[in-house]
């Protein structure tokens, strides 16, 4: 995916990435980093966001790795100022943290539905808010970009805290997109469909047996792939993207145009 944007087209970024030590996370950080950016991998367990910053430096790219618990406010704060202090400046927020698993709305509890609401759209606050003054200051207009899913408007039957949370964090990005966009912020969107080789796609739509009808839903006829999404953050974070705001990149193949050919057929 390098070698179809610019080498150097992120030079002298600082791209802060949660959960970027595996999948999706992981992919973004990578392409960042292999376009200039210093990428700052941030996630729960220190063990697996050091091994991907080893990885991204063996690459020779520039990565710092980071134990960070998106839901403890304090501690992003925290953290955000360790960014700014260490590096000078943070220019872009790629909120990819998310929690997600499969079970039926009826016999979901109480607890299940606040810890996906609380990794993924309180999350998703606790970073924007944390980041704002460093994001407002940066000399490359500085960018937020938060992963949801296009499911978030389709519905997720099966997923019902997952797709409320997304669609809350869809919504949060066009509040800020009008509040922030004179100050220095632009903030968007990238809606994944199904991605193929994520644990996503595997238990909510391989393990349940669902694998093929989605994928016969998918008009391009394949399964999205990582660096698919990560192009899409990479294209917002770049210069081409200084006047995008409020907006959500759909990456799934043409996905959610495909319910009318369904009932169809």
């Amino acid at each position: 995916m390098s070698e179809i944007f610019q080498s150097g087209l992120l030079k002298d970024r600082v791209a802060l990435v949660t959960g970027g030590g595996t999948g999706l996370g992981l992919e973004t950080a990578t392409l960042l980093a292999s376009l200039g950016a210093h990428v700052v991998i941030a996630g729960r367990r220190i063990e697996v966001a050091e091994t991907a910053a080893a990885g991204i430096a063996a690459a020779g790219g520039q990565a710092t790795a980071l134990q960070l618990d998106v839901r403890d406010y304090p501690m992003v704060e925290q953290i955000v100022g360790e960014i700014v202090h260490r590096t000078g400046s943070l220019d872009i927020l790629v909120n990819n943290a998310a929690g997600n698993f499969r079970c039926d709305t009826e016999k979901l509890s109480a607890g299940g539905w606040r810890a996906i609401v609380d990794i993924d759209l309180n999350g998703t606050f606790h970073c924007c808010r944390a980041a704002f003054t460093a994001l407002s200051a940066s000399p490359h207009v500085g960018r937020i970009i938060s992963i949801i899913s296009s499911y978030a408007w389709s519905g997720w039957p099966g997923c019902a805290p997952a797709a409320a949370a997304k669609a809350g964090i869809q919504s949060l990005m066009r509040t800020l997109a009008v509040e922030w966009g004179d100050r220095n912020i632009l903030c968007n969107s990238v809606a994944p469909g199904a991605i193929a080789d994520t644990e996503g796609t595997k238990r909510i739509h391989e393990d349940t047996g669902r694998g093929a009808h989605e994928l016969a839903r998918v008009p391009v006829g394949r399964f999205g792939s990582r660096a698919d999404v990560a192009g899409a953050v990479a294209f917002l974070a770049s210069p081409a993207g200084q006047y995008i705001n409020g907006t959500d990149l759909v990456v799934d193949g043409g996905r959610q145009f495909s319910f009318a050919q369904e009932q169809r057929s």
